[in-house]
């Protein structure tokens, strides 16, 4: 859980300064961008639990 909360700390900051000067964002700016990455990430998993 410290993990899980440490990097959603690390990624609020790193968004904040990319803000802040005016960047754009290193991340996908809608959410179906976002359930993309998650979906490649269950996908990883999925194969690690079947084989």
């Amino acid at each position: 859980m410290k993990e899980i909360l440490l990097s959603l700390l690390t990624g609020g900051v790193v968004g904040f300064l990319f803000a802040f000067f005016k960047l754009p964002i290193p991340a996908p700016p809608a959410l179906p961008g976002i359930m993309g990455i998650i979906g490649i990430f269950l996908g990883f998993k999925l194969f690690d639990w079947l084989f």
